[in-house]
């Protein structure tokens, strides 16, 4: 009998039937990815397995976990399901805890609703949990707060409270979209790890077919609901006999579009930046001395010439967003020059800063975040109209507005929608066009694709290629996506610790890096190609009589 029996499962909302017929079946000890686009109903797959179904929906089929039928079980029995028998695990981690308890107390939590334990017993679980998921107690005090930690530690919390209890299966859902590459590698090695040691199924859902194809066992492919195809993952990915599918894997990895090289004699730079640096204050930890403060950006120097894209990749907490923040005049506390078109941005009066503010836009990773969900799509495109001192006429900035809607891919009717009417591809486009508005020079993008799935992240990187061809745009390109910056940029520079450790042409750099710190990066990036290729190596040696690799 299978871990967990997915049964011929609808679900249909309204009018809408969300899932369609989906089966599935996962043994104890096995890794299953689920992949599919945004909207393929990956995610509502796992929260039906939870009993989290949309309120108003009606499931069809069924859901069997060692045998037992989950969709027969009422609220109450599957609060008792959940934890004990299922845990759960969401891309976002701060949205699954509280960020005014501390992480031991929110594991502890787990443990008391489920057994009749004490309070310190439930510390003493806690602290044993976090410590398997690679916070122990003595680095990592269980009084410690979500904002105190990284991404990726408060990944490794959210993974505790899904552990805690030693379920049987574990559903994570997105896991590591927003994570480095090394955290992400982590992450999913630490998943793996703990369902193997505990016997548990695991249910990997992403978009990323490189990833799932260096971690499960068996791949199933959705789309539009349905399961389109599935089985063992290098059978499955040896023939991808379904369009879908041979789609998806031809997004998974961009490919260069432009030759890598710095370009000669494009007139002076656009953008540059020297010796930029930031402290930021510690705690202090003497009585009788100043804390020391920490550098997070150590004197980096860069130049951007017009129609060049140049990647900044590192590690989370390496620095990248600060010195982002600083070179878009958005933190005083820096120091350094940052000059736009050979003039000074830093130390500019307000009137001049207000005019060269019009030169350098930027694109943040979650464009939702940076919109006012009140606004139409016009008012939000037509916001940086202010830096202008004579901003346009009415008319002439719905014309402007509309001509960029269209200009990013989509329609200038869709000037009187709301953010919340569109998708997450669509809304990064309303976030391009609104940082086209003041016909900059260079446009800053901050993990810009990095929540996206993959066809969505190749159809934005296609368009910001013909933007750049069409408009002369310089891009400044802030990715932990080592594919993404290898398809978009003409030079990388890597950074770790607040300093650039190597610069080049991006072809140059990622075929021979001269760096230790480059190599780690790019041999922790999922690669569709290294993974299959890793499998079929590991086959062949298993085969082997003499157990040799061949």
């Amino acid at each position: 009998m299978a871990l967990l029996e997915i049964d011929n499962l609808s679900l249909t909302l309204g009018a809408r039937r969300l899932l369609k017929g989906v089966s599935l079946s996962l043994e104890a000890g096995q890794v299953l990815g689920l992949v599919g686009e945004s909207g393929s109903g990956k995610s509502l797959t796992a929260l039906s397995v939870l009993g989290l179904a949309p309120p108003g929906a009606v499931l069809e089929g069924a859901i069997r976990l060692e045998g037992v039928d989950l969709l027969s079980r009422n609220e109450a029995q599957m609060n008792a399901i959940r934890g004990p028998q299922i845990g759960m695990v969401f891309q976002e981690p701060m949205t699954a805890l509280n960020p005014v308890r501390g992480i031991g107390d929110q594991v502890a939590e787990t443990v008391r609703l489920h057994r009749r334990v004490g309070r310190a017993e439930a510390n003493r679980l806690a602290a044993e949990t976090l410590g398997r998921v690679g916070l122990p107690a003595e680095r990592f005090p269980l009084s410690r707060y979500p904002h105190e930690l990284s991404g990726g530690q408060r990944q490794r919390v959210a993974i505790a409270m899904a552990v805690a209890l030693a379920p049987r299966l574990i559903l994570a859902d997105e896991p590591t979209t927003a994570l480095d590459v090394t955290t992400q590698a982590q992450i999913l090695d630490l998943l793996i790890t703990l369902s193997r040691q505990d016997g548990a199924g695991l249910v990997l859902v992403s978009h990323d077919l490189a990833l799932v194809a260096q971690t499960a066992d068996r791949v199933a492919v959705m789309q539009a609901g349905a399961i389109v195809e599935q089985g063992e993952t290098g059978a499955l990915f040896a023939k991808l006999s379904h369009p879908y599918s041979r789609a998806l894997a031809a997004a998974a990895e961009p490919r260069l579009r432009k030759v890598s090289a710095a370009p000669a004699n494009k007139g002076e730079p656009v953008l540059e930046a020297a010796g930029v640096t930031r402290d930021y204050a510690t705690e202090r930890t003497s009585l009788f001395r100043p804390a020391a403060p920490r550098r997070a950006v150590d004197g980096v120097s860069l130049t951007l010439a017009p129609g060049e894209s140049l990647g900044l990749v590192g590690e989370s907490g390496c620095g990248k967003t600060t010195l982002t923040r600083a070179i878009l005049g958005l933190d005083p506390g820096a120091s350094g020059q940052v000059r736009i078109g050979g003039e000074a941005f830093d130390h500019a009066s307000a009137t001049d800063r207000r005019r060269l503010r019009r030169r350098i836009q930027a694109v943040f990773q979650d464009p939702f975040g940076s919109f006012d969900p009140r606004w139409r799509v016009a008012r939000i495109i037509g916001e940086p109209f202010a830096l202008f001192d004579a901003p346009p006429e009415p008319r002439e900035q719905r014309r402007r507005t509309e001509a960029l809607l269209e200009q990013v891919g989509l329609k200038g009717a869709d000037a009187d929608r709301y953010p919340h009417e569109f998708s997450g591809g669509q809304r990064q486009r309303i976030a391009i066009a609104r940082a086209l508005i003041t016909e900059p020079s260079v446009v800053v993008l901050d993990e810009a694709t990095s929540a996206l799935d993959v066809t969505v992240r190749a159809q934005i990187l296609a368009l910001l290629e013909d933007l750049s061809e069409r408009m002369g745009l310089a891009y400044l390109f802030v990715s932990h996506d080592l594919a993404v910056v290898r398809a978009i940029t003409d030079r990388v520079m890597v950074m770790q610790a607040g300093r650039i450790v190597e610069t080049g042409p991006t072809a140059q750099v990622f075929a021979a890096p001269s760096h230790p710190y480059t190599a780690q990066l790019l041999a922790a990036t999922p690669s569709l190609e290294r993974a299959l290729r890793a499998r079929d190596l590991a086959q062949s040696a298993a085969q082997s009589p003499s157990g040799d690799h061949p």
